[in-house]
């Protein structure tokens, strides 16, 4: 009788790992979906968004604001693919720690703002209250999955498994 041992940590974490990550680029990719979809039927909305933290001059905020629901949507895109998954990871990454720091920003010179992640965004109605807390920890939230995918980004349905001749679990080291 062939009885096999129970899998090791390691190996429960060898088998399971792959399927974390698949979840975390699957989660990460519908977020920069959601959010670029919804600011890119609004350029000018977007860049009022940015201007509001009174961070860049208006010109540039304005561009920045125009230009970032392409980039959330191309993130998500190759995200969703599984398509440079570890180079889409650290930009995300790097773009979340600018919202958190943004956000923080906002926050500690007292502004009343909507951070405008998921659309419009710019200045509140007097009166409302600012939920810079709740966006930053989501936002941490997010990095968090970034981070795994920058550390695992292999994962077994991507495109990125499909071009690489090695099994889509990576070796202990990597």
């Amino acid at each position: 009788m062939n009885v096999t041992p129970p899998p090791d940590r390691a190996g429960r974490w060898a088998a399971v790992r792959p399927w974390l990550s698949t979840a975390a680029r699957l989660g990460l990719a519908a977020v920069w979906l959601v959010a670029g979809a919804s600011k890119v039927g609004d350029l000018a909305a977007s860049g009022r968004a940015v201007n509001a933290y009174q961070v860049l001059p208006y010109d540039v905020a304005t561009v920045v604001g125009a230009a970032l629901p392409f980039v959330e949507l191309a993130l998500g895109v190759l995200l969703l693919l599984g398509l440079a998954t570890r180079l889409s990871a650290a930009i995300s990454a790097a773009l979340l720690l600018v919202f958190v720091a943004g956000i923080s920003s906002a926050w500690a010179r007292g502004l009343a703002i909507d951070c405008g992640c998921f659309g419009s965004g710019g200045q509140l109605a007097e009166g409302q209250a600012p939920s810079y807390l709740p966006e930053i920890l989501r936002d941490l939230g997010f990095l968090v999955l970034a981070g795994f995918l920058v550390i695992w980004p292999r994962t077994p349905v991507s495109v990125d498994g499909w071009l690489s001749a090695e099994p889509a679990v990576e070796d202990e080291d990597e």
